[in-house]
């Protein structure tokens, strides 16, 4: 097991599932405590329990609705005064809906927004302060292929993580002269829950009578020159290396990983 943040902690949104979970492990893996926060506290304690007993690292499970600031402005107050510091942000809460954009439910519209780009904004806030005393913070948002390019049937998911991309840029320069990076990963089609739930209201979308696994083919694997779901334990080795040292000059950047979707 690697020590590059050993003495570290790592604060990681929507951190019981999915990417989310695949960076907590990466971090941990490498040395730091792991406060795994979830919407459900005993997804986040379960998560945290896993990850302590098998990298023998400080993990604890923390229960907030990222899209509420009074929220996560206590969760991360709460982790703060449990852990004595906070070092590393990742923050990778988010939630999907698909549908034609005339039919978009205005709730549903707002729902992802809250989640996916306002909940981005309220971490980062809270979290600044405990960055700025440490002298060196890491900040990395977990955007999407979908930040840099559009897809139908996606207009709120689209459009948030386009405003993901840019309060990075604006987090990495407000950071860079105090040791705090900020850095977007964008995935492109990941195999987690949020794209096996995708798959039925895709194949209603694109019109019916096709099978979910079209659907899911049609929409990210013909989009990608790799013609393969990626592994989540891709993008957490990548959120680790950006929070290490070695990282300390990439900020403000939107990094795919993609499998070559936004190349085209």
């Amino acid at each position: 097991m690697s020590s590059e943040h050993q003495g570290r902690v790592s604060v990681v949104t929507g951190g019981a599932r999915g990417i989310g979970l695949a960076c907590a492990t990466e971090l941990a893996r490498a040395g730091s405590a792991i406060a795994v926060c979830d919407l459900r506290i005993d997804d986040a304690t379960a998560a945290a329990a896993v990850l302590a007993a098998e990298f023998s690292v400080d993990a604890r499970g923390y229960a907030g609705d990222v899209s509420a600031w009074s929220a996560v402005e206590a969760m991360i107050a709460q982790i703060a005064r449990d852990f004595g510091r906070i070092d590393h942000l990742v923050n990778n809460a988010g939630v999907q809906f698909v549908s034609p954009l005339a039919e978009f439910p205005i709730e549903k519209y707002q729902l992802v927004r809250g989640i996916d780009l306002d909940g981005v904004f309220h971490a980062t806030k809270a979290v600044w302060p405990h960055l700025l005393a440490q002298g060196r913070g890491r900040i990395v948002n977990i955007a999407s292929v979908q930040g840099v390019i559009g897809s139908p049937f996606k207009a709120a998911y689209v459009a948030a993580k386009h405003g993901v991309i840019g309060l990075t840029k604006v987090s990495a320069i407000e950071g860079a002269r105090v040791g705090i990076t900020a850095n977007a990963i964008c995935p492109g089609a990941v195999m987690t829950d949020l794209i096996r739930g995708q798959a039925a209201d895709l194949a209603a979308s694109f019109g019916g009578g096709i099978s979910e696994e079209e659907a899911l083919d049609r929409a990210f694997l013909a989009a990608m020159p790799t013609r393969r779901f990626i592994e989540p334990v891709e993008v957490g080795a990548l959120c680790a290396y950006l929070c290490g040292d070695l990282a300390k000059s990439i900020t403000g950047a939107p990094i795919s990983i993609d499998g070559g979707w936004a190349a085209q």
